[in-house]
């Protein structure tokens, strides 16, 4: 199994609490501090900068972090948020709920305008408790669509 496959298994506040400490991120994401940060760690990690094998599968395998890390910690920065709140709002508040997939903390949800979010941090308790509601929905706008850290996983497929 990959690093990456493994990273990815991770409880996802476990996962961001370890992604702002490899970038040392205390508090809200700064966009430009993160990315200077990025950019030292890349230069410091890059797999040709080594001669030994095993090094440079060390290597490669903190570089690959490196960039899932910062990749995960741009989508959820408050400047990326900002940028993308009016679509965001829209996909909430006009389009229902089409899927949900729930495990440990981490709720997946798919609307039918196909936008696909991430909230952490959900439990099971609360999971229930959408999944049993007269209106998912309105259930999410009121508990957890506007409570939680929330990422975008994936984006709507456009149709030709």
């Amino acid at each position: 199994m990959s690093t990456f496959a493994l990273e990815f298994r991770k409880p996802e506040m476990k996962r961001i609490k370890e992604y702002k400490k490899l970038f040392n991120v205390e508090g809200a994401i700064d966009l430009k501090e993160l990315k200077t940060t990025y950019r030292g760690l890349v230069k410091k990690w890059h797999p040709d900068k080594f001669l030994e094998e095993d090094q440079k599968a060390v290597a490669e395998i903190e570089s690959t972090k490196i960039i899932d890390g910062y990749h995960f910690l741009v989508s959820i920065s408050p400047e990326t948020k900002a940028a993308n709140l009016d679509e965001y709002k829209t996909t909430i508040t006009e389009f229902q709920v089409a899927d949900w997939y729930h495990k440990s903390m981490l709720l997946e949800v798919t609307f039918t305008d196909g936008n696909t979010y991430e909230y952490f941090g959900v439990n099971k308790i609360l999971f229930g408790k959408f999944i049993n509601a007269k209106s998912i929905n309105n259930f999410g706008k009121r508990n957890i669509f506007n409570s939680f850290t929330y990422r975008k996983s994936k984006k709507a497929a456009v149709m030709a």
